[in-house]
């Protein structure tokens, strides 16, 4: 009961030090703060000041095997996107996790990647990572069977000015045109049995 109080006490401490005005106690210990809020506790104000999506994305993902023989065998495009959203449709109470996890991970892997899907710091590389682990769990999860490799492709639809509804749509320009991007294959601890 007292390590789950110490704990408690704790995290409530560093997520304040984490959303607080900067001052001298949250400065110093910034680097400690930031290790225990990201990516898991990351607080932003986006309740009260909704920054909404600009696009709608498809985020879909195909897993290679390596057979007895070393030949690798790439499987088909699995729509992670989908399956979020057939979760959610007919849930009465979706968990915040399934509506979001996957999306928040695209975002964050957005921001600390550039168009070359490099790692520029130790965050990138962790936000790749757990971009990485959801895809290879939900994969997992969906078609079963081992695989140890995967590679996600998203597609990036901009989402329509409101108003839009049964007038001419206006010819199709580069920034209206649903826009594909493949990153490159990522090595997984295998998943699944055969």
């Amino acid at each position: 009961m007292a390590l789950c109080l110490a704990v408690t006490l704790v995290h409530v401490l560093l997520v304040f030090l984490y959303v607080a005005p900067p001052n001298v106690i949250s400065q110093a210990y910034s680097r400690q703060v930031n290790a225990w809020v990201r990516p898991f506790f990351e607080q932003n104000w986006r309740l009260f000041a909704p920054n909404p999506q600009s696009a709608n994305r498809q985020i879909s993902a195909r897993v290679s095997r390596t057979g007895p023989d070393g030949t690798t065998q790439a499987g088909g495009w699995i729509d992670l996107t989908a399956a979020d959203d057939a979760a959610v449709k007919h849930n009465v109470f979706p968990s915040h996790t399934a509506q979001n996890m996957l999306r928040q991970a695209w975002n964050a892997y957005l921001k600390t990647h550039g168009s070359d899907n490099r790692p520029h710091s130790e965050r990138a590389l962790m936000i790749e990572k757990y971009l990485r682990n959801i895809a290879a769990e939900r994969v997992a999860a969906q078609q079963g069977g081992a695989f140890d490799s995967i590679q996600l492709r998203v597609i990036s639809r901009p989402v329509a000015a409101p108003g839009a509804v049964g007038v001419n749509p206006p010819a199709t320009t580069a920034s209206t045109r649903a826009q594909t991007r493949y990153l490159p294959w990522w090595k997984v601890a295998s998943h699944g049995t055969d």
